[in-house]
């Protein structure tokens, strides 16, 4: 069975009013995230990969020697990542969970605090790249970045909270504002019930 491109779980002008246009979705989901499934798709036609899960295909094809990493891991852990990031996100108002607010700030010392963490590692994260909100084996809660695609699963880690910081998410609504864009998206845009329905 083929990976396809999961419609995403609202209207592509659902986001508009929070700072992430149309004309962003429609570029990021309906051709970027389309390349990534159209691409791995085709790297993992014939291999040992194919009919494999997504996550068995990142966790087997991730090289943590490598600088650079192969084609098949690029384009599927961008699939899976984009998968969790549009459902991160919401167009509804969303209230932080108290489960989620006290693990924050246990973790963190407050929820700004936190905000201020995850903003920073999203702003410095040189080129392209991701920031995240992780559960560690142990069950206590970090940020990270990664570079290009590189994700959680590759540490073990459980994917709370993920923010897109390649160009091709940010530069149709704030140019080279990335931190702009970071603030925007964790007071506006984030879908706080869906990150505390990962806390497990």
């Amino acid at each position: 069975m083929a990976f396809e491109l999961p419609d995403l779980p609202y209207a592509h002008d659902a986001l508009a009013s929070k700072g992430m246009s149309s004309e962003t979705l429609e570029y990021h989901h309906d051709l970027h995230h389309k390349a990534y499934v159209d691409n791995g798709n085709k790297l993992i036609a014939g291999t040992e990969w194919e009919g494999k899960s997504l996550e068995e295909i990142i966790k087997g094809t991730y090289d943590a020697n490598a600088v650079a990493q192969n084609g098949i891991f690029n384009n599927i852990s961008q699939l899976w990542n984009h998968n969790q990031f549009w459902e991160m996100m919401g167009p509804g108002e969303s209230k932080m969970p108290g489960e989620l607010e006290k693990a924050l700030t246990e973790s963190f010392g407050s929820v700004d605090k936190f905000k201020e963490e995850f903003s920073a590692a999203g702003a410095g994260q040189f080129g392209s790249g991701w920031a995240w909100l992780v559960k560690k084996a142990d069950g206590s809660l970090a940020v990270t970045k990664t570079e290009n695609g590189v994700n959680p699963l590759c540490f073990d880690q459980t994917a709370l909270l993920g923010c897109d910081v390649w160009e091709h998410s940010y530069y149709i609504d704030f140019r080279n504002k990335r931190p702009a864009y970071l603030t925007n998206f964790l007071d506006n845009l984030v879908n706080w019930e869906n990150v505390a329905s990962r806390l497990g």
